[in-house]
């Protein structure tokens, strides 16, 4: 069986557990039932006053006591820092830091092996924390997350500093939303209901897949008498793009976790936007044992037209990974 392990980030079920129709528990045991047994969460939507307040024993209690019910494993706790938090300056160094161990301390006490940085936290912040997380036997892993990559400058940056510190306690958590092949069909049909004239929907779509800059996307829609949605649509190549999933091959030491981002999944198991099976081939020869967690984006996409079915779409994602990953047949039917 191959060393790659499903999961899911319980951020998939925003809307269900925003909506009060899904609790922790309906959560995590929907992934097991899944065979997915890797669980992520964002600490803020999962646990009350997360990280205004601390968290009562007893919900710790909870977690731990749902993770051993259904057999599932702590993988990352995903954790925000409002270094803006302050109008008039930047949150300074040592409180950033302090900030980081904090979350330490809370993936540390949900027994999480993992916690998750945005990429807009500066590589000497982790450094500096990262004794500390080697101290709580957890890694900091900055998500490297569309439009960046693995050849931007900033995220070169971050390699170095990491290479530089020696600590194995830093690494990276790719989204796959870095592989954004093609335009997803329904950002095209919701930016339809949204008022966009069909021709400029067919030229976004196909100047995305054609890999035109950008900037001149936007101007042509401007030309073609684009206004308010339109410029939108055109707007959202400035923030996605498909760059090569070999690039990841570099890194592999230091990627311990992955968001298996989607926007859509259909009868047949396929994200048409986003080449799957591209994606595994190349985690596969990179010796990746690490764990692909769902990461469901479509809900906001469909929303004002149909009520989302979370559920259903995690479901369909982890068929199609159980197949890819190459596990046996009742196990990805199971699925």
């Amino acid at each position: 069986m191959a060393s790659i392990k499903r999961g899911v980030s319980l951020y998939s079920f925003q809307n269900e557990t925003f909506q009060g129709k899904m609790t922790l528990e309906d959560c995590i045991r929907t992934c097991a039932g899944f065979g997915a047994r890797g669980i992520e969460i964002v600490g803020e939507q999962t646990f009350w006053g997360h990280p205004e307040y601390a968290v009562a024993d007893a919900d710790i209690d909870n977690w731990h006591a749902l993770i051993k019910k259904y057999a599932c494993v702590p993988v990352s706790h995903d954790f925000m820092l409002d270094y803006k938090r302050y109008k008039d300056r930047e949150m300074p160094f040592d409180e950033q830091v302090a900030s980081v161990k904090k979350d330490i301390d809370f993936g540390a006490r949900l027994g999480m092996k993992y916690i998750r940085a945005l990429v807009a936290l500066s590589p000497e912040v982790l450094v500096a924390a990262a004794p500390y997380a080697e101290e709580k036997g957890l890694k900091i892993l900055i998500e490297i997350h569309a439009p960046l990559h693995f050849d931007h400058p900033w995220i070169l940056r971050h390699a170095e500093a990491y290479e530089k510190s020696g600590s194995k306690a830093l690494g990276f958590l790719p989204d796959m939303g870095m592989f954004l092949f093609k335009f997803p069909l329904i950002w095209a049909e919701k930016f339809a209901r949204l008022g966009v004239p069909a021709p400029i929907i067919d030229y976004v779509v196909k100047a995305y897949e054609d890999r035109t800059l950008s900037e001149y996307v936007v101007l042509n829609v401007q030309n073609m008498g684009g206004t308010g949605p339109a410029l939108a649509m055109a707007e959202t190549l400035r923030h996605n793009a498909a760059y090569e999933p070999r690039r990841m091959l570099p890194y592999m030491d230091r990627i311990h976790n992955i968001h298996g981002k989607f926007y859509e999944m259909t009868d047949d198991y396929v994200e048409p936007s986003i080449p799957y099976d591209q994606i595994v081939a190349v985690l596969k020869q990179g010796g990746y044992d690490g764990y692909i967690c769902s990461e469901y984006e479509g809900n906001r996409w469909i929303e004002d037209a149909e009520e989302p079915d979370s559920v259903e779409q995690v479901r369909r994602q982890h068929v199609m990974l159980s197949r890819l990953i190459g596990e046996p047949a009742e196990l990805a039917l199971a699925a």
